[in-house]
């Protein structure tokens, strides 16, 4: 009850890998530099630099969406299809569509492993997902629904998670969001097949909120409980904001959520201050990420208007988790979250109490102490206790190499 209140060269893929790869080394490096930006330090900066007009862009909307193709999807016996459009954005070109699973993928515990297999199977689910005629017991009465984050989808998202959770007694749903090519805004990654999240967020909060009501009237549950990482984790709070979640949500469990942006070490709040003085930079580099990239930068316009009115909203419970060695939510305390009246927030910084899990951004979906939060998040009296296990930054490994 809530509260009053299309294959590719294998090539491109082993070359996508390695970019991936070699960011992620990066980031981490550069996370261990002394000097690290603070959040208000970046706030500031950025904030000398506003001349108050858009940066997204001033061109009119462009397409609704891409041509998708029909079918049922992996289980889906609600017979809603599998295939559901964006609706449209104020600027910039705009498009792109969500989708359902098809089929299963094997479970994981490399990120790296499933990231390639997500790549070169690109509408897979993750194990444990996606069973339409799972119905919530008394013990566990509310479906979870699993948000991937940008440039992942969802089997790559929950390879590792997916089956725990829902070998836990819960319903666990899944899709794919944001799936927008490069015409309509996706950047140049979205050419490859597995590369989705990347159209305007705005766009991606109301696929959820259809995705939500879809696994709301199947399971006939009146809330769901929801786990995200990265983009996901801000677009569900935006879901809970401003197309009606919050009577939907119970929790909300985040993984280096982009909840106040992102300084990209740096470059992402150079580029935003940059392009407050008038030089469109981000423009540019919007073509390269995609309209959701951009948005998850320090002061964008989509970060000012989530956090405008305090960080939650009331009626749900925040389970917000970030990690020390995280290279894209930088400096990773922007990921938590400050409880308004009628909410409640656990901040979590992953490495408190166990030192040897190194998960980064990437990896911390394949980290069993992250699993173990989740899982104490959704059912604390079944499962009190959290794991403490290594986990390798960049590749991860489920607890080991």
């Amino acid at each position: 009850m809530k509260r009053s209140t299309s294959d590719r060269p294998l090539s491109v893929a082993v070359m996508m890998g390695v970019s991936v790869l070699t960011m992620s080394m990066t980031g981490v490096l550069a996370s261990a530099a002394p000097s690290a930006p603070t959040e208000q330090n970046l706030a500031d900066y950025i904030a000398a630099g506003r001349t108050g007009t858009p940066v997204a862009g001033s061109g009119s909307a462009g397409s609704s969406g891409s041509a998708c193709t029909s079918g049922s999807g992996a289980g889906s016996g609600n017979g809603s299809g599998n295939c559901y459009g964006g609706s449209g954005s104020s600027s910039g070109s705009s498009g792109g569509y969500a989708s359902d699973t098809v089929g299963y993928g094997p479970p994981m515990t490399s990120w790296l492993a499933a990231f390639g297999y997500g790549l070169l199977h690109p509408n897979a689910a993750p194990p444990g997902s996606n069973d339409w005629r799972c119905k919530p017991t008394t013990q566990h009465p509310r479906p979870v629904v699993m948000v991937h984050g940008t440039w992942m989808n969802a089997y790559n998202g929950f390879a590792y998670m997916g089956q725990p959770i829902k070998d836990a007694g819960f319903c666990t749903f899944t899709f794919n969001y944001g799936r927008a090519n490069l015409l309509e805004g996706g950047g140049l990654g979205s050419v490859l097949p597995g590369v989705m999240g990347t159209g305007y967020i705005e766009d991606s909060a109301k696929q959820l909120a259809t995705f939500v009501d879809r696994v709301l009237a199947a399971t006939g549950a009146s809330e769901v409980d929801l786990v995200a990482h990265s983009q996901g984790g801000s677009m569900s709070n935006y879901y809970t904001k401003f197309e009606g979640g919050a009577a939907k949500v119970e929790n909300l469990i985040t993984y280096g959520a982009t909840h106040h942006g992102t300084s990209l070490d740096g470059i992402g709040a150079l580029g935003r201050a940059i392009n407050n003085f008038g030089i469109d930079i981000l423009g540019f580099i919007e073509i390269l990420v995609g309209h959701a990239g951009i948005q998850q930068t320090i002061g964008s316009d989509f970060v000012n208007k989530l956090n405008a009115n305090g960080d939650t909203v009331a009626g749900v419970d925040y389970t917000v988790v970030g990690t020390r060695y995280d290279e894209i939510t930088n400096p990773y305390a922007l990921t938590f979250l400050q409880p308004g009246p009628g909410a409640t927030v656990q901040n979590i910084t992953l490495q408190d109490g166990c030192e040897q899990d190194l998960s980064d951004h990437l990896t911390i979906l394949y980290s069993p102490r992250a699993l173990s939060i989740a899982l104490r998040a959704l059912d604390p009296v079944g499962h009190p206790t959290l794991e403490c296990a290594f986990n390798p930054w960049v590749i991860g490994g489920g607890g080991s190499l």
